[in-house]
């Protein structure tokens, strides 16, 4: 039976991974709210527990392996992966650029999911694609936990896109946030950056 709305909401409410305030998303964008997966998937057991549920979600068809955008998307990856029985890789930045590193590799054809912790505006999910088409893979669907961007990044990728959890939060450029504009104080929790 798959997770309902209000179970998904529930933990992220019950280990504090839904938080409130002021915050730079990965993307630059500002918003009022922000999804911390890491304080959900820190529980080992709510991390199976989602990623189990979203892999039974995704649409029929077999995967040769999941690959997932560093730091955010490795716990779910990883679990997505090992509900499927197959490889789990990550992409991490260098010079920039997302790409396969620590000797991962991608026969050529295969068929790859692409798994994220949340979906804003998709950019990271369409850096990680890229990576796999770059090292010889198929792209064939997106899965993520959390899409934040109200179904409008599923757009974007030409894939399946399957998410256990879909909210539509607003989101402001940095020059007409509102918040910024009362004389708020953004603070950035994501990893982007990350050295």
């Amino acid at each position: 039976m798959a997770l309902t709305r209000d179970f998904i909401l529930g933990l992220f409410r019950e280990t504090e991974a839904l938080l409130e305030g002021h915050f730079i998303l990965t993307s630059g964008l500002h918003s009022d709210r922000y999804f911390q997966c890491g304080r959900v998937l820190q529980y080992p057991w709510h991390a199976e527990t989602l990623c189990r549920d979203l892999a039974a979600r995704l649409p029929d068809g077999r995967f040769d392996a999941v690959v997932s955008p560093a730091v955010g998307g490795i716990l779910v990856g990883q679990e997505i992966a090992r509900a499927l029985r197959v490889r789990s890789m990550f992409t991490e930045r260098q010079d920039g650029r997302m790409t396969l590193r620590r000797g991962f590799a991608i026969r050529s054809g295969e068929s790859v999911l692409v798994a994220e912790d949340v979906t804003t505006t998709g950019g990271s999910v369409m850096e990680v694609i890229e990576a796999v088409q770059a090292a010889g893979g198929r792209p064939a669907a997106v899965a993520a936990i959390v899409d934040r961007s109200g179904g409008k990044a599923a757009a974007l990728f030409g894939l399946p896109y399957t998410s256990l959890l879909q909210m539509d939060v607003q989101t402001h450029p940095p020059e007409d946030c509102p918040m910024c504009k009362a004389g708020g104080q953004a603070v950035k929790p994501g990893s982007r950056g990350l050295k």
